[in-house]
């Protein structure tokens, strides 16, 4: 399967500091993709990366096999990106944020556009600082989703959002995706909305890359362990977290195995989310295949 982003050896310092090191990675297309991570774990610095934002100090990302460095115009023509901070000029009305759109996009889709204002009940008049945050978040998806880009970058997107305005976004963004086979990236905290949504799995730790894979596998492969703290050391498998008590343990491994009598349990996204991140020397990935030259 074609990879819609991929990069190898990819680093970015600032300073003395790596926000991403030594980066290897190969997201599919077609994908939806939950990126999680601590703050300070490179998500941003990636996603800025792969749209040229930032320039790399190690390696090179690529979307859809291009460089966004080398080839910017068929980079970004290809990509939609919406920042943490939903930028908007908050005097334009909304009209005038989706005319700017379609200045700036040679395969912007005004019909779309205003349709989706139309359906949210987003009226075009409006000055964007007089609209809602879920309001202004639905205006600035649409301007990432009217270019028609093949890949959907997603930085925090609903971040401090209500659940209410939260699920309405996510549920837009998943209707886009099955409508036009977008790739999208979505970067966030809350762990449940990404559990309703992704079906592919990247958790970064320390600038590095801890866990890559298709989601539904990677539950699979994981579960739960629960049995006699004294049968501990019987358990196979690698083991990602474990708690002990005086008499029972607990514990989370990957293609792992217990002694006869143990009781076992599927893990969540949440689960394993929590178990890598508190563990961030344990990884769960075959090293992917490296770019051709």
């Amino acid at each position: 399967m074609n990879a819609a982003l991929e990069a190898r050896g990819l680093g970015k310092r600032y300073g003395s500091t790596w926000a991403i090191r030594d980066l290897t990675l190969s997201i599919p297309a077609g994908r939806v993709v939950a990126l999680v991570g601590p703050n300070g774990a490179g998500k941003t610095t990636l996603l800025q990366l792969a749209v040229g934002l930032l320039t790399p100090n190690a390696g090179e990302p690529e979307i859809f096999g291009w460089s966004p460095r080398r080839n910017p115009t068929l980079v970004l023509a290809r990509v939609g990106f919406l920042a943490q901070d939903r930028p908007l000029y908050r005097h334009f009305t909304v009209a005038d944020t989706l005319r700017l759109g379609r200045e700036l996009n040679p395969r912007w889709d005004q019909p779309m556009a205003e349709g989706r204002m139309r359906r949210l009940e987003i009226p075009l008049d409006r000055q964007v600082r007089t609209l809602s945050g879920g309001q202004q978040a639905q205006v600035a998806l649409t301007l990432a989703l009217a270019k028609r880009p093949e890949l959907l970058l997603l930085d925090e997107p609903v971040v401090n959002l209500d659940p209410l305005a939260r699920r309405q976004f996510l549920s837009e963004v998943m209707e886009a995706a099955a409508a036009d086979g977008l790739t999208v990236v979505l970067s966030s905290h809350v762990v449940a909305d990404l559990e309703r949504v992704a079906d592919y799995l990247v958790i970064l730790a320390s600038g590095r890359l801890q866990v890559a894979g298709d989601l539904e596998r990677l539950l699979a492969d994981h579960r739960w362990l629960v049995g006699p703290a004294s049968e501990a050391g019987r358990v196979r498998g690698t083991v990602i977290q474990a708690g002990t008590g005086q008499r029972q343990c607990r514990i989370l491994t990957r293609d792992g195995s217990a002694p006869p009598g143990w009781m076992t349990a599927p893990v969540s996204l949440e689960d394993l989310v929590l178990a890598y991140l508190g563990n961030p020397s344990a990884g769960a990935l075959p090293a992917p295949a490296a770019i051709p030259a």
